[in-house]
């Protein structure tokens, strides 16, 4: 099977949509955070979502959290990127949405080309696993002892889908025997720089996938061996849904001017919500 999916400028696609989110930023474990609350303020069911390479503050993430809130889950956005998540101005700047990728010229491709390799291959080396993960693994554990929390689970998009994936996990080991991290539910949408099928074999909690037919950081052959690896995991609640003509992003970013884009996006929303009421309850 393959080895790791690498990150391409169409982790910066997509559409910054309207609306003005209603939550409120605390400091948890060390990292600002939003926090969005659902109306009996309980935190029986609680969410965390692992962001993408915009980081906590893009609107669309945290109005998504809104959402999830009016649910009945109590939502944290932690910065895990410690002020340095990539502007947003990328999503237009460097990659716009699907449909005028196709209107583009060569000319326009390759100064795509260039900005991705000059920004987005340093940023990610700053925030690889090493730097990520602990501070993932510390916030969870956080919120595992703040008082009224029961289970918890995670959401991640693009770079912060695969993080949702080894919260799937379980909870690791520290040197001195502690438990660290691990969540009870992950739901990853389009992960990028996932690891098939390292990232998947030691998947212990119930794991749902949002995935596009027009992702280009995983191709039809990398999604069938996401499935088959799965498919092996018989005593291990999971699913991987397929959004036909959707790419990297879609379940974030997509374009709400259009009516397919936009239902991909409500449908992997529904997802989310129905697969966490489930697995939290």
């Amino acid at each position: 099977m393959s080895t790791g999916v690498g990150m391409s400028s169409c982790c910066l696609s997509g559409k910054v949509h309207e609306g003005t989110p209603v939550g409120h930023v605390e400091t948890i474990g060390g990292l600002e955070t939003y926090v969005s609350e659902p109306e009996n303020k309980e935190k029986t069911k609680t969410v965390i979502f692992l962001v993408d390479i915009f980081g906590w503050e893009f609107r669309n993430t945290r109005l998504l959290a809104d959402n999830y809130a009016k649910a009945g889950f109590y939502v944290y956005i932690p910065d895990v990127h410690q002020g340095d998540s990539l502007p947003i101005e990328f999503l237009q700047n460097v990659e716009p949405p699907l449909k005028e990728q196709e209107k583009a010229g060569m000319v326009d491709a390759a100064k795509n080309t260039a900005v991705v390799t000059t920004t987005l291959g340093p940023w990610l080396l700053k925030h690889r696993e090493a730097v990520a993960k602990p501070l993932i693994d510390g916030f969870i554990n956080t919120v595992k002892h703040i008082p009224g929390t029961n289970k918890i689970g995670a959401i991640g998009f693009c770079w912060g889908g695969r993080y949702a994936i080894l919260g799937g996990h379980g909870p690791a080991k520290n040197a001195d025997g502690s438990s660290i991290g691990g969540v009870d539910a992950a739901y990853a949408c389009h992960p990028s720089l996932v690891s098939i099928p390292a990232d998947f074999d030691p998947v212990t909690k119930p794991l749902s996938l949002a995935l596009g037919t027009k992702d280009s950081l995983l191709d039809e052959k990398q999604i069938g061996q996401i499935q088959d690896v799965m498919a092996k995991k018989t005593d291990v609640p999971h699913e991987v849904r397929i959004y036909d003509d959707q790419v990297h992003g879609f379940a974030l970013r997509s374009d709400w001017s259009s009516e397919k884009d936009k239902e991909a996006m409500n449908h992997a929303e529904k997802q989310g919500l129905e697969w966490l009421k489930k697995h939290l309850s």
